[in-house]
């Protein structure tokens, strides 16, 4: 089968988005209610529990009814929290080539389901793509018609073949001077390009993340990667030709000669962005792309109790 089929073949996997998150959103309740984490809402949050000595002008009493506890409707400036997702769309998020899921596609669902969580709970939602440039931004929203428009956007990306490099310092200052309103945002990235572990890159990589945080945004990084190649760098031990996916330059080796060397650099890189992360008090999380939504959709509800 040729690359190009075995790509639209992938691609029309994904033309049913909404299907697709809402399936992932209904097994990850189903998984919560059968977990330590019972009882955790994520439902709809119009509803809160009826205080004692408060006005009852706002008691819902269908809800009474049913259930013969009190609960008042809640505004909607109470309920709604706004996230703001950025997506990085540069060449090597599209890694690994030729096979059923690669970290485009992992983030892409990711990002559905969580915006059909947000939906369901009446929150807004907007959307930043980034590679070389910001070539989409969107302001937050939570109607349907918005929610769809997201959706093509993120279809889009599956369809890109072109090289595209990254800058996500340049992107990141950019989008955060564009989010105006207090919102939870939410970083989908690889953050590898070819400066990823210059210490200076580094500083400068750190800044942008740092100017998002300053503008009062709670912020959680999904550092979105290929676990057994990236990260551990399982390659048999035989000659490979490696081709950058951003700049086209090819080096040919035998794996075995670079994978301590690689796996030094590689942990080192981590450590350091997990410890400025941590400085920040921007939610650092490693997002293995073979380990399912649970690690996506756990900690973004986590976050959104604590700002509510």
């Amino acid at each position: 089968m040729s690359n190009n089929i075995l790509q639209q073949e992938e691609i029309k996997e994904f033309e049913n988005l909404d299907l697709l998150a809402r399936q992932v959103v209904e097994g990850f309740i189903i998984g919560l209610h059968k977990s330590p984490f019972h009882g955790f809402s994520v439902e709809f949050a119009e509803h809160r529990i009826y205080n004692e000595g408060e006005s009852t002008k706002n008691v819902d009493w269908k809800v009474f009814a049913r259930t013969d506890k009190m609960y008042t409707k809640k505004y909607e400036e109470e309920t709604n929290l706004r996230c703001h997702f950025i997506l990085d769309t540069s060449s090597s998020m599209y890694f690994p080539k030729d096979v059923a899921k690669n970290k485009m596609q992992f983030s892409v669902l990711a990002i559905a389901s969580m915006i059909e969580l947000l939906k369901r709970q009446r929150d807004a939602f907007g959307l930043s793509l980034f590679d070389e440039s910001v070539h989409t931004h969107t302001i937050s929203k939570s109607s349907i018609v918005h929610k769809n428009l997201l959706y093509n956007y993120l279809l889009n990306t599956l369809n890109k073949n072109q090289q595209k490099k990254t800058n996500a310092i340049k992107c990141l200052h950019e989008i955060a001077e564009n989010i105006h309103k207090r919102s939870m945002v939410v970083i989908f990235s690889d953050m590898f390009d070819n400066e990823s572990i210059d210490s200076t890159h580094q500083e400068k990589l750190f800044e942008a993340l740092q100017h998002l945080k300053f503008n009062k945004h709670e912020i959680l990084f999904f550092h979105v990667v290929d676990k057994k190649h990236e990260v551990d760098f399982e390659f048999e031990n035989r000659p490979y030709l490696f081709v950058d996916m951003e700049s086209g330059s090819e080096l040919k080796l035998n794996a075995s000669q670079v994978k301590s060397h690689y796996l030094e650099k590689m942990s080192n890189y981590k450590k350091a962005l997990k410890l400025r992360c941590q400085q920040y008090k921007i939610d650092y999380i490693e997002a293995p792309i073979d380990n399912g939504f649970k690690q996506i959709l756990m900690p973004y509800l986590m976050k959104r109790s604590k700002m509510k």
